[in-house]
């Protein structure tokens, strides 16, 4: 489904942020990017939606040739991914309900559609109680799981979370993760870029390493070995 063939990314002619990395991620796997800060992990994330191009190589999603995609071809090629980041990216003065409907608003679905599938994600992820609030009356981690609702409102094949836990307490942390690997359990591919060690040696799946742009180590079912 996803395939990084051979690229590379540098900034400014001389910032190399990635070097020459190959790895495929397989329909509804659970893979994990790891790395200290400045790894090359949101480098990674960030040329797989089409934010950035890479200076060589070739990255595909499914059917499309990411680095090859146009500005005017990127709205319908997202639509086969959600997105959460580690600050939620929610807007301040929408509630839950209207957060996560908006991102069916601006795809242009039917408002049928949007009334259905609104409240059906915030009960997956648990926020049936929250429908109405705001994101300033809500816990870190519940505005995550809003976020999470959200990125599944599309039905995307590939969740990338980069981060998610980053601002959350040990508690909501862990009830973060758990959603993730339930999302998994339902069919869809995950892909977790993260630092948190404790984490990635307790969800034991697959482990991509990197290390100062290069990928160092790939396991099957590995742990987070500092570098």
């Amino acid at each position: 489904m996803i395939s990084f063939q051979n690229v590379s990314k540098v900034y400014n002619g001389n910032s190399v942020a990635l070097e020459d990395i190959t790895f495929e991620i397989r329909p509804g796997e659970f893979a994990c990017i790891v790395g200290k800060s400045g790894a090359g992990k949101s480098t990674v994330i960030r040329l797989l939606i089409g934010e950035a191009k890479p200076t060589r190589g070739r990255i595909h999603f499914g059917q499309y040739e990411v680095n090859k995609l146009k500005d005017y071809d990127l709205p319908l090629f997202r639509r086969h991914i959600g997105v959460i980041f580690q600050d939620f990216r929610l807007l301040p003065n929408k509630n839950s309900y209207e957060n996560v409907a908006f991102a069916l608003e601006v795809a242009g679905r039917p408002q049928k559609e949007i009334e259905d599938l609104t409240p059906q994600v915030l009960d997956m992820v648990g926020l049936s109680d929250k429908t109405f609030n705001f994101p300033h009356e809500l816990s870190g981690g519940e505005k995550q799981r809003v976020a999470i609702a959200r990125a599944m409102v599309h039905r995307p094949e590939v969740i990338i979370a980069d981060e998610p836990t980053g601002n959350l307490d040990p508690f909501h942390t862990w009830e973060i993760i758990n959603l993730l690997k339930k999302i998994h359990q339902l069919g869809t591919t995950i892909l977790l870029a993260t630092h948190d060690k404790e984490i990635i040696n307790a969800i034991e799946k697959r482990v991509i390493t990197l290390d100062h742009g290069r990928l160092i180590r790939d396991e099957e079912k590995g742990k987070y070995i500092l570098v």
